[in-house]
């Protein structure tokens, strides 16, 4: 699964930013009507990628480069920062023009925009072409205490990722409590537009989450981490145990 997020030079989005947002476009995406129809125009794509390893590429573009991204078939997912966390949108077609420079502060939101899975030898040119090195992104300042009544993707904090590579584990565990989910839960979360937040846990609280039986993304290790090192947990309300 392509996904591709906005860096601008002279305003790029926050990293926690940015891993919220990726881990939204995923779940708008598999929710869409065009993946979930029996008859939908990327139903079969993801189907077939979810019977595989469900891999997930992010690259970044900027100016053109993201003009010209944002004209393929996919969806686009905009989170303006706030206090709360969930301000999100998404929206398809071109996205709007460059923005001005604002030094990269909390202002600027994070665009990522999704595509229907297809094969690495098969990406179209305008994706194929975009760089996987430089999403390092940074927080201007620590992010607040997530909302524990919510969705929360947690970061391992024994493994250091890219921002990149971080945004394609939120998506992972976003896809994983995704699956988890019985109809009713994943409608209200659909309705509620998808919010989540993404921390990086502590030691302590990351050997509770192992053990408690939510979703684990383990890495297949095709880059940066050691096979099989777990990344995230998907702490979800309907998945808590009592």
């Amino acid at each position: 699964m392509p996904l591709v997020v906005r860096i601008e030079k002279t305003a790029p989005p926050a990293r926690t930013d940015a891993l919220e947002t990726a881990a939204r476009a995923v779940l708008v995406l598999l929710s869409d009507e065009r993946a979930t129809a029996e008859d939908g125009e990327w139903a079969q794509a993801v189907r077939d990628w979810q019977d595989a390893r469900i891999r997930k590429v992010v690259r970044r573009a900027r100016g053109a480069e993201w003009r010209r991204a944002a004209g393929l078939p996919g969806i686009t997912v905009t989170s303006r920062p706030a206090p709360s966390g969930n301000g999100t949108s998404a929206e398809d077609g071109p996205a709007a023009e460059d923005r001005p420079a604002s030094g990269g502060g909390p202002s600027v939101a994070a665009e990522v925009r999704v595509f229907p899975p297809v094969p690495l030898d098969g990406w179209p040119k305008e994706l194929a072409k975009l760089q996987v090195s430089g999403t390092d992104l940074d927080d201007p300042e620590p992010p607040p205490a997530p909302d524990l009544t919510g969705p929360v993707l947690w970061l391992s904090p024994h493994v250091e990722m890219s921002a990149g590579k971080a945004m394609a584990q939120a998506g992972h565990g976003a896809q994983l409590a995704w699956w988890e989910l019985d109809d009713a839960a994943r409608a209200a979360w659909r309705g509620a537009g998808f919010p989540l937040a993404v921390r990086t846990a502590s030691a302590e609280r990351w050997e509770e989450l192992i053990a408690a039986g939510l979703p684990v993304v383990r890495d297949a290790g095709f880059t940066e981490i050691a096979p099989g090192s777990c990344t995230v947990v998907a702490d979800h309300p309907a998945l808590r145990r009592p």
